[in-house]
């Protein structure tokens, strides 16, 4: 079970070291594997694709691309409450991300030069959707909806069959929600390729966003370059803040919530309050015996967890900051007086009634997060992820006139003799 660390100077250092390690390890067979499923759907298209979702998912599914009456049919199939559960947060995930929406500008000046930016969304994007029993319709939300308020014109999504062929209807509701255009029955490093290259029947997109295995975060990773990706995912991860008003039975709770992802994933307490890390002990052992993935929680508890005990809250968040977590919970007496003081932490969670459940399913802010430390310099997942953007440029004769001297400066400088000669040239004639 967890352990606890009493900050000192070295060991909270030491094992916070260790967790960033756990990612760091990268597996040569599935990088071998993955290469060679992405060179055979290179060449052979929609059969290789066909083929390994036989071997892999164990049947050819009903249809290779979803059509529309099959996506709406999944509505009568799925739960009536659940539907209004996807469209409730549907609309708030919306509504904070509208937010988000940058505008093309321009601006003039007075020896008529014209200078501006112009946004919009990219041509087409892909959605990869875990299938089985780590489908999350949840995932197919926080990826599409952005997407299609950026400006997307064509979302793809890509999802493995279920085990009779069929596609998971709870997958389908939130696509048809959240405005996906086409879905393929495919999943796996052989969809990320497809969807990177195009085959027959699939399209080649722009970018491809999305969780899964290691086989597609791999294949995500061998792809980067010839498409955009969203993220290298990592383990998941939580660090909470806590001090002496805390509820431990909240954060025994909260822990857990996250080290029932994975093995690998790590859920730290940061506190200045050894008591209250004994009752979250306590309450950890009390909590863990009603749970279904226990066994997965004790072991990630027991290898990448901790309860740091610090001597001062100003402790507690230099180690926050240090460790750059994916989720960050502040359960203190006064949670807001830390906002500007956490700076790296894919999503901040504040108070003792928005645990991170709060931020993975409903609040709005998006759940797709930086991880192992990168929270450093990355951000969440956003409309931002799914624009680009062009500058324009325009001087008249006179404007560049003035500017002509210092212009020719900077390339010859540079040893650019071509670049200079492109401006003089424009004025020989005239001097």
């Amino acid at each position: 079970m967890i352990k606890i660390v009493k900050a000192d100077g070295k060991a909270e250092y030491e094992f916070l070291a260790a967790v960033r390690e756990r990612s760091n390890d990268t597996d040569r067979d599935v990088t071998a594997i993955v290469s060679d499923i992405i060179d055979n759907v290179r060449k052979n298209g929609d059969k290789a694709v066909k083929e390994y979702t036989v071997k892999f998912d164990g049947k050819a599914p009903e249809f290779f691309e979803v059509p529309k009456e099959e996506i709406e049919k999944s509505f009568k199939e799925c739960d009536p409450d659940f539907i209004k559960t996807l469209e409730k947060a549907a609309a708030n995930i919306s509504d904070f991300h509208k937010r988000q929406l940058q505008e093309s500008w321009l601006t003039t000046k007075e020896n008529g030069v014209i200078l501006g930016q112009r946004v919009r969304g990219l041509e087409r994007v892909g959605l990869y959707v875990p299938g089985g029993t780590a489908a999350y319709p949840s995932s197919v939300l926080m990826n599409a909806i952005p997407a299609k308020i950026a400006g997307v014109k064509e979302l793809i999504m890509v999802t493995p069959p279920l085990k009779n062929g069929k596609p998971n209807p709870n997958i389908m509701a939130a696509a048809s929600i959240a405005g996906v255009d086409r879905v393929f029955l495919m999943g796996g490093a052989q969809a990320v390729a497809a969807l990177a290259y195009g085959t027959e029947s699939v399209p080649k997109v722009d970018k491809i966003v999305g969780p899964g295995n290691i086989f597609v975060a791999t294949a995500k990773k061998l792809v980067y370059g010839v498409v955009d990706i969203d993220m290298i995912a990592g383990p998941s991860e939580i660090l909470v803040l806590a001090d002496e008003s805390a509820d431990p039975k909240f954060l025994a709770a909260d822990l857990m919530s996250q080290a029932e992802h994975d093995k690998l994933a790590s859920a730290i307490l940061v506190t200045t309050s050894q008591k209250l890390a004994e009752k979250t002990i306590a309450e950890l052992d009390r909590q863990i015996k009603t749970l279904s993935r226990a066994e997965i929680i004790d072991k990630s508890l027991t290898d990448f967890g901790a309860i740091i005990v610090c001597d001062n809250m100003d402790k507690a968040v230099e180690m926050a900051n240090g460790l750059a977590p994916e989720h960050l919970e502040v359960c203190c007496e006064n949670p807001m007086e830390y906002v500007g003081k956490l700076d790296n932490a894919g999503s901040v969670f504040l108070g003792n009634y928005s645990p991170e459940p709060l931020g993975d399913y409903f609040a709005g802010p998006n759940h797709v997060l930086p991880t192992s430390g990168t929270a450093r310099f990355f951000s969440p997942l956003s409309v931002d992820s799914f624009i680009k953007k062009s500058s324009f440029i325009y001087y008249t004769e006179s404007a560049l006139k003035a500017d002509k001297d210092d212009i020719v400066r900077f390339a010859n400088t540079e040893g650019l003799t071509a670049h200079a000669n492109s401006i003089i040239v424009r004025f020989e004639d005239n001097e």
